[in-house]
């Protein structure tokens, strides 16, 4: 068996995981899941039935996680041989990133696609993330003046705050800022990156063709 199971389905945030999965060197089988048939193992482990959900088959028991922020960070703590967890001096911004991201960065793009953005201050303070200019903003300024997340060096807080990035130049959710290319660009050239994409894409172009 392997170390961990994954189920994902290729158009997902299972890409996000994917990619985590490579860059810590796991030993893994994927189960893709299909929308309409779920597996019962995967619906006793998440209940939510949502992808992508990772079982690390470990020596003290099966660990279950999902979110992928979780994922993320829980793949680098179980591979601490990658050199993915921060050191002493980036732990403040690899845990300010990674969560910026799956909070505000998340719900700021999805209010804007979904049409909810707040319109005034009040609704502004009630949503958190305040608007969209100011979270996009926030993460522009960071990256403007830093290579990575926690500086010079990649850390798993990349995987997450670089796929939201990677993803929103690619569908146009985020605009093309330079240092939102620029980082982008730099993540795209991992080649931990570059061989969870080239699964994921052969498994999407499998699907369409049987569409």
């Amino acid at each position: 068996m392997a170390d961990y199971t994954f189920y994902t389905n290729p158009m997902s945030r299972g890409q996000i995981a994917r990619w985590a999965l490579h860059e810590a060197g796991a030993d893994y089988e994927a189960v893709i899941v299909d929308w309409q048939d779920k597996p019962a193992a995967f619906l006793a482990a998440n209940p939510m039935g949502k992808v992508p959900t990772v079982i690390h088959h470990a020596p003290y028991g099966d660990q279950v996680v999902t979110e992928c922020a979780a994922i993320c960070a829980y793949l680098a703590l179980a591979h601490p041989d990658k050199d993915l967890l921060p050191r002493e001096a980036e732990r403040a911004p690899y845990l300010r990133w990674m969560y910026f991201a799956a909070g505000p960065l998340e719900t700021a793009v999805l209010a804007r696609q979904l049409g909810f953005e707040p319109q005034d201050a009040r609704q502004q303070i009630m949503a958190g993330f305040g608007s969209f200019e100011r979270t996009v903003g926030t993460l522009e300024n960071h990256l403007q003046a830093n290579a990575y997340v926690c500086g010079e060096r990649f850390t798993m807080a990349d995987v997450y705050v670089g796929s939201h990035i990677d993803w929103g130049l690619t569908f146009g959710s985020l605009p093309a800022r330079d240092a939102f290319t620029a980082y982008a660009e730099r993540c795209r050239a991992r080649p931990a990156y570059q061989a969870g994409k080239a699964i994921d894409n052969a498994l999407i172009a499998e699907m369409q063709s049987h569409a």
